[in-house]
């Protein structure tokens, strides 16, 4: 029998430096290719790009398009413990007195300089995509900087970012700002998140909470209505639930390519990558009701109902299968926290670290 075909790739930082070579199985998915790449650095997150085009852990290696090459690309992302999602490669820091500091790589938003009148006085708050930071100033403006296709350049919508902005959540590559109208402006990558004009007429007005994932976003509205746009197949199309989320709605979190949303009945709705997290079907019974908290890892989700049992779902290896914590967490948990592929349950004095091996 002939064996299959095998393909080499180099996984290659931003820096240049090479971090895995060699050759895999053309009927392998992507996610050995994650998993070279963060062999190398234990608990961190990246994503992989060939070119300019993203690829995930579920893209058949058969798919990707050699004639670009056989180099890709690892782009390390932060901690989701910390925020969802920030430069890899820099610092934004406030000051008492409302000014910021920068440092780190000077494309990714460790060079501030452009900006630096801007920053001398009155910044609030900061957030980031993986290349670039916005920060919200005292009096509702916003200040972008960083690499520009990802956020870094918010001159197409300066004029709506001069003056009332409240919040700025930023995924990947893009920023979403909610204004104090209940309007949102979005920036920075179209595909990801970037481009919200597809429901620009929806993003008017009564918007009161924006969350976002790698590719997409969702905002919930003051009436428990959620709008979703950016990459389709990671959560920027909900249409196939559309009727679960025109109302009761009161919070959403998101794994790296899919939504969920807690109802106020305290079910849950899912959406987006079916793999990541954004199909729970096989345990749609145990989400009908009580769920008070989600937290996801970068591929699964945790569930904490209000009896103190947890719910699972989405990548096994990304701990979406507790299977074998089960005993544990049938009562008694009132924290989940999530690495990128790892939950962490509080149980009183009693913790769990990791649902895939404690």
């Amino acid at each position: 029998m002939a064996s299959s075909p095998e393909i080499f790739f180099e996984l290659v930082e931003l820096s240049g430096h090479v971090v895995a070579k060699g050759a895999w199985s053309a009927t392998l998915q992507a996610d050995c290719l994650y998993k070279s790449a963060l062999l190398t650095k234990p608990g961190s997150r990246c994503r992989l790009l060939q070119g300019a085009r993203e690829i995930t852990p579920f893209t058949p290696l058969a798919a990707l398009d050699l004639s670009l090459g056989t180099c890709i690309q690892i782009v390390w992302l932060s901690s989701p413990l910390a925020t969802r999602f920030s430069p890899g490669h820099a610092f934004a820091a406030i000051k008492a007195n409302g000014s910021v500091v920068t440092w780190g790589h000077v494309r990714f938003g460790g060079d501030s300089s452009a900006v630096a009148p801007l920053l001398a006085e009155g910044v609030v708050h900061i957030c980031g995509t993986t290349s670039a930071f916005a920060a919200i100033k005292a009096n509702g403006s916003v200040v972008t900087w960083g690499v520009a296709g990802r956020g870094g350049d918010s001159s197409a919508v300066a004029p709506l970012l001069t003056e009332g902005v409240v919040q700025v959540w930023g995924n990947a590559s893009a920023f979403a700002a909610i204004k104090a109208n209940g309007s949102v402006v979005t920036w920075g990558d179209a595909d990801g998140g970037g481009d919200s004009s597809a429901v620009a007429p929806l993003l008017t007005e009564g918007v009161v909470q924006v969350c976002g994932n790698a590719s997409a976003f969702a905002a919930i509205k003051a009436n428990g209505s959620v709008v979703t746009w950016g990459l389709a197949g990671a959560g920027g199309d909900s249409s196939a639930v559309a009727p679960l989320l025109t109302e009761g709605v009161v919070q959403v979190r998101g794994t790296d390519r899919a939504f969920a949303a807690i109802k106020a009945n305290g079910s849950v709705v899912t959406w987006g990558d079916a793999d990541g997290g954004g199909d729970s079907s096989a345990v749609a019974p145990l989400l009908t009701e009580g769920v008070v908290q989600v937290r996801g890892t970068a591929f699964a989700f945790a569930a904490i109902k209000a009896n103190g049992s947890v719910v699972t779902w989405g990548d096994a290896d990304g701990s979406g299968d507790s299977s074998a914590l089960a005993p544990l967490l049938t009562e008694g948990v009132v924290q989940v926290r999530g690495t990128d592929s790892a939950f962490r349950c509080h149980q009183g004095e009693r913790q769990c670290s990791d649902l895939g091996r404690c």
